[in-house]
């Protein structure tokens, strides 16, 4: 599958979504990411949910109006932040065979989410491609829990599918409902997850999870098994997943759609991504590292008259040296954290474009 059509647009696969979680980019605005050649975003359906509220974001008109992105938007329904916050600490809430129950922190107030108010909420927001809501698990977690997620999972995802369809019976150009592959770290379970969703019927599928293990080693075996068990021909979805090197392997395993924060983090963070000299060969890309790290802050930049990368087109680049970025950043200016994370997105988008070359 060279490319999914979705109602703002299409978007050429393999595909890289930056996260903007409460609809916003940090740092940046949604025309460095339009600029870097990225055609969609990924914003958090239940942080979405507790603030504005999606009443408020579909009295705004949606997400597109409301935030002024007009490209394609996927909403991930917010399962794995409520497991990660409900595993850090108990009191936070429980997840039962029917819904999540969420006390926020900060007010303690409860929050009842329920598959069919997750397809509601991202119905309401005007998304483009939606997340079924699904529990979540760690790959260490025991055989019991993995087989409770996966049959919480599957159940969700038909109540989710249900809501879908009545919700949208009569829209004549519908979004896209995604399912979400549990398992943990069994092949087996993994394989029977993914082919009881197929039998539910989706457009696309995601890697649900954690890909590391307790000793935060990255398990691509784990990886490879959600993809296989999803069926061919359809989007594959690496959720969470961003790594330059692992959005490569992925792709050769068969992922086509990927997301994280990491560019946008490590912007904030003073690194930047440059690719090594010949890397207009996208078999390069898997070869040795075929990219480098440009740490903004170091002295021996302080006087430099370069760009970060001389290839790049992105707004730092094109007009500003690696001497002035570093002044800017010694000097608090916030126009810095935007030109880094605009560097950072314009080196993903390039990276895709190598992928999407290669599979030509």
């Amino acid at each position: 599958m060279d490319s999914l059509d979705t109602r703002h647009g299409r978007v050429l696969l393999p595909a890289f979504f930056p996260d903007a979680t409460y609809g916003a980019l940090r740092a940046t605005g949604f025309e460095d990411a339009e600029q870097a050649g990225l055609m969609g975003l990924v914003m958090n359906a239940y942080h979405l949910y507790t603030r504005p509220g999606a009443s408020v974001i579909k009295r705004m008109g949606g997400l597109h109006a409301f935030t002024g992105w007009d490209r394609t938007l996927l909403t991930d329904s917010g399962g794995f932040q409520l497991f990660s916050l409900i595993r850090e600490n108990p009191a936070y809430g429980e997840i039962r065979d029917n819904e999540i129950i969420f006390r926020p922190a900060q007010d303690g107030k409860k929050v009842i989410f329920t598959p069919e108010k997750c397809i509601q909420a991202q119905v309401k927001y005007g998304s483009d491609i939606l997340m079924a809501l699904d529990m979540c698990t760690h790959p260490d977690d025991p055989p019991p829990v993995q087989r409770r997620s996966v049959e919480l999972t599957v159940k969700w995802a038909a109540r989710c599918k249900a809501e879908f369809l009545k919700l949208t019976r009569n829209d004549p150009h519908p979004p896209k409902l995604f399912g979400i592959v549990q398992g943990g770290g069994s092949r087996e379970l993994r394989m029977e997850c993914g082919q009881r969703l197929a039998g539910i019927g989706f457009d696309g599928y995601g890697f649900g999870g954690w890909p590391l293990d307790s000793r935060g080693n990255f398990r691509p075996d784990i990886l490879q098994w959600a993809c296989d068990a999803m069926p061919q021909g359809a989007v594959k979805y690496a959720m969470g997943l961003g790594k330059p090197e692992e959005i490569v392997l992925l792709t050769d395993m068969g992922y086509t759609l990927f997301d994280c924060v990491i560019p946008t983090r490590e912007a904030r963070h003073n690194r930047l991504y440059v690719f090594r000299p010949g890397y207009e060969d996208p078999e390069k890309l898997r070869g040795e590292r075929f990219y480098t790290y440009h740490y903004a802050l170091d002295d021996k930049h302080l006087a430099d008259k370069r760009p970060v990368d001389e290839h790049c087109t992105c707004p730092l680049c094109r007009r500003y040296s690696r001497g002035y970025l570093h002044h800017l950043l010694k000097i608090g200016d916030a126009q810095a954290m935007r030109l880094a994370t605009a560097h950072n997105l314009r080196f993903y988008a390039r990276l895709m474009e190598l992928l999407q070359a290669g599979r030509g």
